[in-house]
């Protein structure tokens, strides 16, 4: 086993553009690696968590239902509101994303139910909003029109008679 080298403290704020560069260019391992380096110092910082969670929706095509399990408790540690509820609905609406690309039975529909709690979660964030910033009513948009566009609905349940003998 190797033991990881710590970072130093004073060059956080270079490995956050480091981090962000490296996600930019499609490789969320290598930003995610950095967020935990700054996070082994720093394990608060707001900056790194966001980067951290948004490097783990990048990796939905890889490992989705560890990364999303994940994203969604890193979305949980944030310190702000609206940072709060406004990236768990990122996190729903990345997982609809990724769910639309796939092929199985109920696919369509599990994607749905995604983008439908993204909405909510964009529903909550949007009166907790910083002045000027309209991201959430955005993303609300955006999902809406996905879902608009795609036909998607709801998984329908299906009716099957009891019979007793």
């Amino acid at each position: 086993m190797y033991e990881l080298k710590p970072l130093n403290q004073k060059a956080i704020p270079l490995a956050l553009m480091k981090g962000e560069h490296y996600r930019l260019l499609a490789d969320p391992e290598a930003a995610e690696s950095i967020c935990h380096d700054i996070l082994a110092v720093e394990p608060e910082n707001q900056e790194a968590l966001v980067l951290l969670l948004l490097s783990l929706t990048d990796q939905f095509d890889r490992e989705c239902t560890q990364a999303f399990a994940r994203a969604l408790d890193i979305a949980k540690k944030l310190t702000n509101p609206y940072q709060r509820v406004y990236y768990q609905g990122l996190v729903y609406e990345r997982r609809g994303r990724y769910q639309l690309s796939k092929e199985g039975p109920n696919s369509r529909a599990i994607a749905f139910d995604y983008f439908h709690k993204g909405m909510a979660y964009y529903g909550v964030a949007e009166p907790l909003r910083p002045p000027q910033n309209d991201d959430a009513i955005l993303r609300w948009n955006t999902c809406a029109r996905e879902i608009m566009k795609q036909h998607l609905e709801p998984i329908r349940e299906q009716f099957v008679p009891q019979f007793q003998e």
